[in-house]
């Protein structure tokens, strides 16, 4: 009888080692569902309520955000095919990718601006974050709130999970001590959700920097993206396309 206690206290204690070790996901593939009001987007104005009557109201992309060994890529596996969206907006989330290496905190984005591809390689991005008593079930994994706020005035609500202790998430968001499985940022009228963690047949090779033969620093980019706008107006409508494209490109 006592050897028989015995085996069954060790065999839950393996169990619980087991478990315990699943829980420390080294590698995986995330997909996140990306929604983001196009026609809130857009904004205002003649030509942009023009376009709206041939535009779904809400966009549906789903992201991969692929890790192992500290490095991570971040880019669009596919959009929803049955909502209207526009090719131009397409066609920037096609060519987009976030590459970080985070033992280094380094991240180089690739982005397609007025048509051509750039690239930038810097530090991550500082966001100050502040952790929030409240917690959410995302995806199977036990995530607690946290609220950033980028570009100095951008809020950015946030729940990541400890369970993956990767200090990563969507585009170039990191800094927190685990993954993040969702985010919302109203001022781009965009949410981000995890749908699934895939530990299975991570494709590693994927991990790896756009080729680019020339790279600037996000001071530069946001220097040359000063300059491509300086002509749009200065009308509240045209400051707030503005601030939505320097948004949506130095995210």
């Amino acid at each position: 009888m006592k050897k028989n206690i015995c085996l069954l206290a060790l065999t839950i204690l393996l169990s619980q080692a087991a478990s315990a070790q699943q829980l420390f996901i080294e590698k995986a593939t995330v997909e996140y569902e990306v929604k983001t009001n196009i026609k809130k987007k857009i904004g205002d104005g003649t030509w942009a309520e023009m376009m709206k009557e041939n535009l779904s109201t809400f966009s549906t992309a789903y992201f991969h955000l692929t890790f192992a060994n500290n490095k991570s890529i971040y880019k669009l596996n596919h959009f929803n095919e049955k909502e209207k969206v526009p090719e131009w907006m397409k066609r920037d989330e096609e060519e987009s990718e976030w590459y970080t290496d985070h033992s280094t905190a380094t991240v180089q984005t690739k982005k397609m601006v007025v048509g051509a591809s750039l690239y930038v390689k810097d530090s991550l991005p500082a966001i100050e974050w502040k952790l929030v008593n409240e917690n959410m079930n995302i995806a199977g994994f036990n995530c607690r709130k946290a609220v950033g706020k980028i570009f100095d005035s951008v809020y950015v609500f946030a729940f990541y999970t400890e369970e993956i202790p990767i200090s990563s998430g969507p585009c170039s968001v990191a800094g927190l001590p685990g993954l993040v499985m969702a985010m919302t940022i109203p001022r781009l009228y965009t949410s981000w959700v995890a749908t699934k963690v895939m530990v299975n047949g991570v494709n590693e090779s994927i991990i790896k920097p756009a080729e680019a033969k020339k790279t600037m620093l996000r001071k530069e980019f946001r220097a040359m993206l000063l300059e491509k706008t300086k002509d749009n107006g200065n009308d509240e409508e045209s400051k707030q396309w503005i601030d939505q494209f320097l948004w949506n490109a130095q995210l």
